[in-house]
């Protein structure tokens, strides 16, 4: 809404939902000079509005263009009840917003949940050996891995800059909110960091693997390699990293830090080979919301070669596929799972699964409805890791 003083002053209150919070922004067009009783009267009542705390004005540095941040975003203005009018407060509000979107949460979640699942079940098959003495080296692994997660999305953002600014608006190097040399610093620091924590806590082999998996993030989106412009060398390569890696790893660094040689257990290779099948799904279906930018800067994937409509039923169609193999391994073989858990559990994801792919068919395939569909994937995702200690 506008108030306007006068001929030559306007002021423009602007108000922005973000987490639930109102946020206000004061950004005068000219210089404001009071004029007449009504305006004297009006900036009483903000100035009392602001000493009992409803009220919290600030100037902004420049306005914020629509669409900037997702509905989620913590906006450039300041909030009320936060830092007040201190701009050095501000400034580290706003830098731990865009870290944040900067690591791309939805995949520190699946690292998260993945690290914490394969390490239950570990100690769940050797309840005996469990000492508190590892808590820390656990941790530090844990630490690692985001630390690795961060430097692959991290360096994929600094080299996608343009697409982003198609695709992904909202991420902070193609909003504006973190600059490419801070960026720049950020995963350095991500593959320093977690390449000496592996190195010292973990042992040569699998700092080795780490090592692997930060040489595939980096020739994924990195000139001249670049190997997401080629389809299938972009599905494997995140199939790999995501799916066989992980997993593999951190079953054997926990099984080393317990003092035992490495050997596959069938539940773990159950979500070892489940997850790396999800794996392709989510390299193949990732693109669905960025056909757009894809088209644009001549990035070849799946979706832009085949349509949407296509790659939406082939991701469902391999997703059913890991369903009803899961509900076969406990059919027959009860003796490794609980068949009742994990039967009645993949029917249910499964059915869930069809209805969200139908839910997308009566959509018409809209850009909203993609997403909302690739964000229900990962979903499907975290609740498999969730459920996996306990199958």
């Amino acid at each position: 809404m506008e108030l306007c003083f006068a001929q030559s002053s306007c002021l423009r209150v602007s108000a922005v939902n973000a987490r639930r919070e109102k946020i206000y922004c004061l950004q005068p067009t000219f210089p404001i000079k009071p004029a007449g009783k009504s305006c004297s009267f009006l900036l009483k009542i903000s100035n009392e509005l602001h000493l009992i705390g409803l009220y919290s004005p600030r100037i902004c540095s420049k306005p914020v263009p629509n669409g900037h941040y997702r509905s989620n975003s913590i906006s450039a203005c300041t909030r009320v009840g936060a830092a007040g009018s201190d701009p050095v407060a501000n400034k580290v509000a706003n830098f731990k917003d865009a870290f944040w979107r900067f690591l791309r949460p939805h995949t520190i979640r699946g690292t998260t949940l993945g690290s914490f699942a394969l390490v239950a079940r570990a100690l769940i098959e050797n309840s005996n050996l469990i000492k508190w003495s590892l808590l820390f080296k656990a941790f530090s692994g844990l630490f690692a891995l985001i630390c690795g997660n961060g430097y692959i999305v991290g360096i994929n953002q600094i080299y996608d800059i343009g697409i982003d600014k198609v695709n992904k608006p909202y991420l902070p190097i193609a909003a504006g909110d973190l600059s490419v040399q801070s960026a720049w610093m950020l995963v350095i620091f991500f593959a320093m960091t977690g390449l000496s924590i592996v190195a010292l806590n973990f042992g040569p082999f699998i700092t080795r693997l780490y090592f692997l998996g930060l040489f595939l993030g980096t020739i994924y989106s990195v000139p001249p390699f670049r190997m997401k412009r080629f389809p299938v060398a972009a599905f494997l390569i995140i199939a790999t990293v995501r799916g066989f890696l992980l997993n593999f790893g951190v079953y054997y660094a926990t099984r080393a830090a317990l003092g035992l040689t490495f050997e596959w257990s069938a539940p773990v290779a159950f979500i070892t080979t489940f997850v790396t099948l999800f794996a392709l799904v989510i390299a193949v279906t990732k693109d669905l919301p960025d056909i757009e930018g894809d088209r644009k800067f001549q990035i070849s994937t799946f979706a832009t070669k085949l349509g949407v409509r296509n790659i939406a039923l082939l991701g469902s169609s391999l997703l059913l596929v890991n369903y009803v193999a899961a509900i076969l391994a406990a059919i027959y073989m009860p003796q490794v799972f609980r068949r009742n858990l994990m039967i009645s559990a993949h029917v249910i994801l499964a059915s869930c699964l069809i209805f969200q792919t139908w839910v997308l068919e009566q959509a018409s395939y809209t850009k909203e409805a993609i997403s909302g569909f690739y964000r229900f994937i990962w979903n499907l995702f975290y609740t498999e890791y969730a459920m996996f200690p306990f199958i």
